[in-house]
């Protein structure tokens, strides 16, 4: 527990993860701590190579740690099975990824709505769910336009809003921004950061981008395989 008594949504707790066998091991996290709280969002900063993608994929237990602990909504997940961590993955955890990877073959909303019919909500609900996300981004006139009909920045936003979709409490960027170009990133970065306040989201946003990273609540960098807070 910590920031005026809150309790955090996620942790790291001394994470460590190494790749390769015997005298080819490469360590890339080396007790790497950070804990995210709601309604917070902190920037990811840290040169190609240093492990940015390694600590969100940990982060949203799409890898095992080496050693060291991931807690999700207060809960360990290093002795979870495979099917508890989806599970806790698809109820808590939300990506965005630098490319949009929207179902092409399916609208705006019908790549919202399937995300939450796979979670178990009826379609009806999922629909409902949908436009409001939507609407709420300013897409209500583009919810039927297939990904190719939209803009960049269009299809970003409907990236954003897939990622929420299901209510989750942390939200994992990679790059979020990083295929557009100033005005539409600055317009993207401004949804995500609307639904972190609006929705009480823990965001951790791995950006290039130090104007955006300057705007957001935290900073945070990694070096020599530990994450270390910065201006």
């Amino acid at each position: 527990m910590n920031e005026a008594g809150r309790f955090p949504i996620l942790v790291l707790e001394a994470v460590e993860r190494r790749y390769g066998r015997g005298e080819t091991t490469v360590e890339v996290l080396n007790g790497a701590s950070l804990a995210l709280y709601s309604g917070e969002s902190v920037a990811l900063i840290a040169p190609s190579g240093a492990g940015k993608s390694t600590l969100l994929h940990l982060a949203g237990l799409l890898e095992k740690p080496n050693a060291g602990e991931v807690i999700v909504g207060g809960k360990p997940t290093s002795t979870m099975s495979d099917d508890e961590r989806t599970a806790l993955r698809r109820n808590e955890i939300g990506f965005v990824y630098q490319f949009h990877h929207l179902l092409p073959e399916f609208s705006a909303l019908e790549n919202l709505i399937l995300p939450q019919m796979i979670a178990g909500l009826s379609r009806a609900e999922a629909a409902s769910r949908g436009r409001e996300l939507l609407a709420y981004l300013g897409l209500s006139q583009r919810e039927s336009h297939r990904p190719a009909e939209l803009s960049g920045g269009e299809q970003q936003r409907v990236a954003i809003a897939r990622a929420v979709a299901n209510g989750p409490r942390v939200l994992l960027a990679d790059e979020p921004t990083g295929n557009l170009d100033p005005k539409t990133a600055d317009h993207a970065f401004a949804t995500l950061a609307a639904l972190v306040e609006a929705t009480g989201l823990a965001a951790l946003v791995a950006t290039h981008n130090m104007d955006l990273a300057a705007r957001m609540d935290r900073r945070v960098t990694i070096r020599d395989g530990q994450v270390i807070e910065v201006g």
